[in-house]
């Protein structure tokens, strides 16, 4: 299916964007850990979370849809072998979250994904979990299909280990907190820089006991995990679709409800406003111990920076928007310290500089770096997007179209279904022309 984004009037209204997909993943995965019923509100239900949803209940919990975006999942403590291999579709945080979480216990299971997912880096996780004592069968280069063989080799726990990520990865770091539960000793994990602590937080919700000194977090073995109740914020990187159409498009304001303030996501917000963005925060709250509040965005004349290559961990996921905002601003954008954009589900760097130059932006392209020319207006548009199964990559896009001269159309849709449910329609509610 195409979609095709034209040039709309002012955007305006309240909206609630969809569930954060972070925290809907872990909420899934530590419900069917702990001991017990685990309540879930404002679940995000694309598909990516969905495969997660199914790959617990294949390993033995028991989650249950119980209305729009509540679940509640009966969890037993412990994860069983499953009968056939799970498939996590494409989502890069549902498969390394589940490996580490499963690596912990005496089982073997499959694990397979996508045509996309099957091409990332997966021996990020493999090399720490192996060095911990499971033992994987992989697909050339460490990728899926792959099997696990979790717990050690002699049938006993895994052996806790000090580990230094060698890139900053909240992925990474999850995989080895999960699999640290079912360690003997105390695992640790230094990181490089700051990344989102979703899984820390957590934790301790179900009941854990970490210790967090600077960029160092340790977890001891052997702890029971214990129901909970979970309200899952509105996702910020969901949000910044809907923020950024309105900065960019004459005469909008917009206000985005319950959405996750969590410091360890909020960089693009913070770069925005750097750009001369009209945002303001209003009613700053908690929601299961992460902080959210309503964000107003209003069009803005926006102007190009460098961003500080040390925010990308806090806003890796909302390059592809940011540099549409960058292509309807004054001046130059850099965007330097952005490698890990290669290896999402698509190349994000090479696909946004083919879009935005076939859209009339003047766009350089680095190994680790996005240069952005702006002119102070938006690109002329009229160009049909190569999204390359990239649902980021697709709504970036759409939201130029918004702004652009004439009309922007992406090839392909379906994939926006995996962390954006109804897109079209709640981008068409708040005034956009899109369909």
């Amino acid at each position: 299916m195409q979609l095709e984004a034209r040039p709309s009037g002012p955007l305006r209204g309240a909206c609630v964007p969809p569930g954060d997909k972070s925290i809907s993943h872990r909420a899934l995965i530590l419900g069917a850990l702990a001991e017990g019923e685990t309540q879930i509100a404002g679940l995000l239900e694309g598909a990516d979370v969905l495969h997660t949803a199914g790959a617990m209940r294949a390993l033995g919990a028991a989650p249950e849809r119980v209305g729009e975006g509540a679940w509640r999942i009966l969890g037993r403590g412990r994860l069983a072998a499953p009968d056939a291999t799970i498939d996590c579709g494409n989502s890069g945080t549902g498969v390394r979250l589940i490996i580490g979480a499963a690596a912990g216990y005496p089982l073997a299971a499959t694990f397979t994904g996508d045509d996309s997912l099957r091409r990332r880096p997966m021996l990020r996780i493999l090399t720490p979990l192996e060095l911990m004592g499971a033992r994987f069968d992989a697909a050339e280069g460490g990728r899926l299909p792959l099997t696990l063989h979790g717990g050690a080799p002699n049938g006993g726990p895994l052996r806790a280990i000090s580990y230094t990520l060698p890139v900053a990865s909240a992925q990474v770091k999850s995989a080895i907190l999960l699999a640290g539960l079912n360690a003997e000793g105390v695992t640790q994990i230094l990181e490089p820089e700051p990344t989102r602590d979703h899984t820390e937080r957590m934790l301790k919700g179900f009941g854990a006991a970490l210790q967090i000194e600077g960029r160092a977090i340790r977890i001891a073995g052997g702890q029971r995990l214990h129901a909970s109740s979970v309200r899952v914020p509105s996702d910020p990187s969901s949000a910044a679709f809907a923020i950024v159409a309105a900065l960019i498009v004459p005469g909008s304001e917009l206000r985005a409800e319950n959405v996750l303030l969590n410091p360890t996501r909020t960089g693009l917000f913070q770069t925005l406003i750097d750009m001369g963005a009209d945002l303001s925060i209003e009613n700053r709250r908690d929601a299961s111990g992460e902080e959210v509040g309503d964000i107003v965005a209003r069009h803005s004349s926006l102007r190009g920076i460098v961003v500080p290559p040390e925010r990308a961990p806090s806003m890796i996921d909302e390059y592809p928007i940011l540099a549409v905002a960058a292509a309807c601003a004054e001046g130059d954008t850099i965007m330097r310290g952005i490698a890990e954009l290669r290896v999402k589900e698509s190349d994000r760097i090479a696909l946004m500089a083919k879009g935005l130059t076939a859209c009339g932006a003047s766009v350089e392209e680095e190994k680790d770096a996005l240069i952005v020319h702006g002119t102070g207006a938006p690109p002329r548009g009229g160009a049909q997007i190569a999204t390359g199964g990239d649902h980021r990559i697709a709504m970036s896009h759409l939201v130029l179209g918004l702004a652009a001269k004439e009309p922007v159309r992406i090839d392909e849709a379906g994939m926006i279904e995996t962390s954006f449910p109804a897109f079209p329609a709640f981008m068409r509610a708040l005034g956009a022309d899109i369909s």
